[in-house]
């Protein structure tokens, strides 16, 4: 039977400095005398006895032949006294870390293969692994990191949004590095307009799955990055767009409805941003909230670009509706079915509980 070994580790420790006032007490020896007699500063004194400044071997020399307490047991003091100290702080820096953790959805994190899979680790072991998700040394890194992100972001509804901030920003991580590991090529506007003039002709290929692989490589080759990033849990957001270089942009869906409707307008809108609004900012949108004016700038272009709006206006008033008159007019412009449904849908001209629905393309995880 394999006997226990308990390790004595106290949660209090004696310091040089109060042995040493308590010396001085008990003989009577002014401070500033002790300092004399050392032939130290009065002040080093001071801090010794105050915790401030530590028992170093030529003091610790000073003080056995002046008080003549071996030089071995004050460094031993200083010793147990500084560790001491240091555990304290490293309980305190595991319990921040550990609680910071929390906030992250490490498991999910995990079975995407981000960060190792840590079910029952010490304490610090998931904060150390996020950190080196995310790229950063410590909370106070990520901290100024994610805050400057957070500046940065567009929000779809204020003054709050509907996604915790830390899956938020692990999502968008996903999306980073998944652009940092591509070779894009250097984002030219005239090539980005024409890549998307080419994916709206995909969309009636076939299904989404086919096409989106082809969507990736024509948006790459114009120096945009297009990343379909799953959602992760408390995240509540179709896509975003931002630069990461003066000559590389990012495109993040989420194909969060699975349709083809939504997948393809959500594109749309975010190229929208990427053409139309400010490099400096991140563009997130919500799936709920009160819509900001560059969000309804990039309904409209999305909206415009896949249906011209005068094909759509007079689509609009015939009000027929019908199966095959979804059909014959997503023929003659050249898109997917699912795209009219979507926006027909989205101006309740006809309910969401459409038959009409069926017409949309759906979409599936490859693990589902």
């Amino acid at each position: 039977m394999a006997t226990a070994i308990y390790k004595y580790e106290p949660d209090y420790a004696v310091s040089p400095g109060d042995i040493l006032a308590e010396y001085l007490e008990t003989r009577d020896i002014p401070q500033a005398e002790l300092a004399r007699l050392c032939g130290r500063s009065p002040k080093l004194i001071s801090e010794i006895i105050a915790g401030k400044a530590p028992v170093e071997p030529q003091t610790a020399l000073q003080f056995e032949r002046t008080l003549g307490m071996d030089a071995s047991v004050w460094l031993g003091v200083e010793y147990n006294y500084r560790l001491h100290l240091a555990r304290q702080a490293q309980r305190a820096e595991d319990a921040k870390l550990a609680e910071w953790a929390k906030a992250f959805p490490f498991a999910e994190l995990a079975k995407r293969g981000y960060v190792p899979n840590l079910k029952k680790s010490a304490h610090g072991e998931k904060a150390s692994a996020l950190l080196a998700f995310f790229g950063v040394a410590s909370i106070d890194a990520w901290r100024a990191k994610w805050e400057k992100t957070a500046a940065a972001v567009a929000y779809r509804h204020s003054p709050s949004f509907e996604s915790d901030d830390a899956a938020l920003a692990a999502w968008l991580r996903i999306g980073e590095i998944e652009a940092e590991n591509a070779d894009c090529a250097d984002y030219r506007e005239s090539d980005f307009r024409r890549a998307l003039e080419k994916i709206r002709a995909l969309t009636r290929d076939s299904s989404p799955a086919g096409t989106l692989p082809e969507a990736h490589r024509l948006c790459r080759e114009s120096g945009v990055f297009l990343a379909i990033t799953k959602p992760l849990p408390k995240t509540a957001l179709s896509g975003a767009a931002r630069w990461l270089a003066p000559r590389k942009a990012l495109i993040q869906l989420t194909a969060r409805h699975m349709s083809d409707d939504h997948i393809w307008f959500s594109l749309f809108h975010e190229a929208a941003h990427i053409l139309l609004h400010c490099k400096k900012r991140i563009f997130v949108h919500e799936t709920k909230g009160r819509i900001t004016e560059q969000d309804a700038e990039a309904d409209k272009w999305a909206g415009d670009f896949l249906i011209p709006p005068a094909a759509w206006d007079e689509f609009a008033q015939s009000q027929r509706f019908t199966r095959r008159a979804v059909l014959e007019f997503a023929d003659e412009q050249g898109i997917a079915p699912g795209i009219v449904v979507g926006r027909l849908q989205r101006e309740r001209r006809i309910p969401w509980s459409s038959a009409m629905g069926r017409l949309k393309r759906r979409l599936t995880w490859g693990n589902e």
